[in-house]
């Protein structure tokens, strides 16, 4: 037989011609610390079922990184459903995978056209689900791909009542559709699968709410992470997730038919006046809460902050408060104090990168009646400057606090508990691509993230792209376990504003070249990109929380 030679991360292999990477994969993982799941050849990603070539050049990856983490989530996830399945006898009890939550995603039953309460989640569903899904995994069955037209495609899933993705392929522009198929079970994903079941060990099911959470490994790839979800997230989560559900928008295929239908106005003017109405009963909770002085606003990055602080603003004017909107970032130290983080560079997210004392200092003072010259942080210079914007707060006035450690009360330690009002804000998207595919509440912040600094900062995507790992590694550390802490959680997410997003984003990631590190995940975000129609901005009032992210607010952001 024929031999051919290649690249594996830079020394030479020699295998038989017809070699699956899988079978190299097999041979080098005792050099790998994680489970090898996908690879790059010649700087493009694929599954391991493809045959190696003579002259490629392989570097394979792993659960512990970001692209094999989502191909093992999903994998794991076909095999859940499958597992269900069997489970009900091969009758189509339809699993809807609705969102992350801490390191798993949160599923509900139904009967293949809607949610159902007689579908139980109880103990027995979860044990017998459980063993199913070891008994598939130890059999290693292969996951199989089939290339579909689009319209077979359309028809497949009908007759499957799989109808949100029925949906979602009437609009898709591609002729070809990719399905995955394990033991006679078909679906579709968005993204890479594992090739078979064996790749698939670590998982585990517990009840939650009305369904139950399949679980996943976190940092140690090899071991289910511990369930700690907040009930908060999940409260905030649910809400947004039954107002989709009531205006029957859950999932892009529906947000299409909107669209394309010429109704999206109204789903606008719904969504901002829901809006609207939560940050003025926010506002009306604030104010029957007692004589609270600091509103302490925290969120990771693109969640609003600042539009939802001047929101929160208007409104508590409107209850005859005087609220003055304050950026903790105001509270930076000058550039050459920051501290440093374990590579050597400035660590603007830790929370020693605010001058402490004198934040706790100007607002003791300022709880004691004093009048308080306040700083502005001058980022071109790197230096805190006074402009003479000086403050007294009297019984009606209060303090609207934003910014990333708003939550830790490292930060506000020398005030009184009772004077803190504590919100946490996030962008948790409850809109899905269809019934087992969630959308990243990460991959719509970063969304947000690339059009705004695009435009406000003059920050490439490529280059936006390249920090988010250093900036969602921050939110992990600082932001995230502070979130408990919160009287209320609020919910950013706008239903309509990836369709918003795309008309922005998806120049600014095509201007990203093949070559660049940062390539194949702007090639994941267009085709993400790709499933929605896009929403025209000039019907999105100049307040809106999205106006912060595309331009046209009414609030300095």
């Amino acid at each position: 037989m024929r031999e051919i030679t290649f690249e594996v991360d830079g020394e030479l292999k020699t295998y038989p011609e017809g070699t699956r990477l899988s079978d190299v994969a097999a041979d080098v993982q005792e050099f790998y610390r994680d489970d090898i799941i996908l690879a790059k050849r010649n700087g493009k990603l694929c599954e391991l079922h493809h045959k190696v070539k003579p002259g490629d050049k392989v570097i394979f990856v792993t659960t512990a990184d970001g692209d094999g983490r989502r191909t093992y989530r999903r994998s794991a996830t076909m095999l859940m459903q499958k597992a269900v399945f069997n489970v009900f006898g091969g009758r189509r009890a339809q699993v809807y995978v609705l969102n992350a939550l801490d390191q798993g995603y949160y599923c509900e039953l139904g009967d293949g056209r809607h949610f159902s309460k007689d579908r139980t989640v109880d103990e027995e569903f979860i044990r017998r689900t459980l063993e199913e899904m070891k008994r598939l995994q130890e059999l290693n069955l292969p996951i199989e791909k089939k290339v579909l037209h689009t319209d077979a495609a359309v028809e497949l899933f009908s007759k499957l009542h799989m109808t949100e993705k029925e949906k979602l392929f009437r609009y898709r522009r591609s002729s070809r559709v990719n399905i995955y198929m394990l033991e006679g079970y078909i679906d579709y994903f968005y993204g890479y699968m594992v090739p078979s079941t064996g790749y698939i060990k670590y998982y585990d099911i517990k009840p939650y709410g009305d369904g139950f959470v399949l679980l996943f490994p976190d940092k140690d790839t090899k071991k289910v992470a511990d369930f700690r979800p907040s009930s908060k997230h999940f409260e905030a989560m649910m809400e947004s997730t039954k107002w989709s559900r009531t205006m029957e928008v859950s999932t892009v295929g529906e947000m299409n038919d909107v669209i394309a239908h010429g109704r999206v106005q109204d789903i606008i003017l719904m969504q901002e006046a829901l809006m609207e109405r939560r940050i003025g009963a926010l506002a009306e909770q604030i104010v029957a809460s007692g004589d609270k002085k600091f509103v302490m606003i925290a969120g990771p990055s693109s969640s609003g902050k600042t539009t939802f602080s001047h929101r929160l603003s208007t409104q508590l004017s409107a209850l005859g408060m005087k609220p003055h909107p304050v950026a903790l970032d105001n509270y930076y130290l000058d550039r050459d104090k920051t501290p440093l983080d374990e590579d050597g560079n400035m660590d603007f997210e830790c929370l020693e990168a605010l001058d402490i004392e004198l934040f706790n200092r100007d607002m003791t003072r300022l709880l004691n009646g004093e009048e308080v010259d306040m700083p502005t942080f001058n980022f071109k210079t790197g230096k805190r400057e006074y402009k003479g914007d000086r403050l007294k707060l009297g019984k009606d006035d209060i303090l609207v606090l934003e910014g990333i450690h708003g939550l830790n009360d490292k930060l506000s330690y020398s005030l009184p508990a009772e004077s803190k009002y504590k919100i946490f804000i996030s962008a948790l998207t409850t809109l899905n691509i269809d019934e087992h595919n969630y959308i990243s509440t990460s991959d719509g912040r970063l969304l947000r993230r690339i059009v705004r600094d695009a435009r406000s900062r003059n920050t490439t995507a490529e280059e936006t792209i390249a920090m988010w790992y250093s900036v969602r590694r921050g939110e992990e550390k600082y932001i995230y376990p502070f979130q408990q802490h919160a009287d209320v959680m609020f919910n950013s997410a706008l239903i309509y504003e990836l369709g918003v997003l795309k008309v922005y984003a998806e120049p600014l990631l095509f201007n990203i070249r093949p070559g660049s590190p940062q390539y194949q995940e702007a090639k994941r975000l267009l085709k993400f990109l790709d499933y929605f129609l896009p929403v025209p901005t000039d019907i999105i009032s100049n307040n809106s929380i999205i106006r912060e992210f595309i331009g046209g607010s009414i609030f300095p952001v």
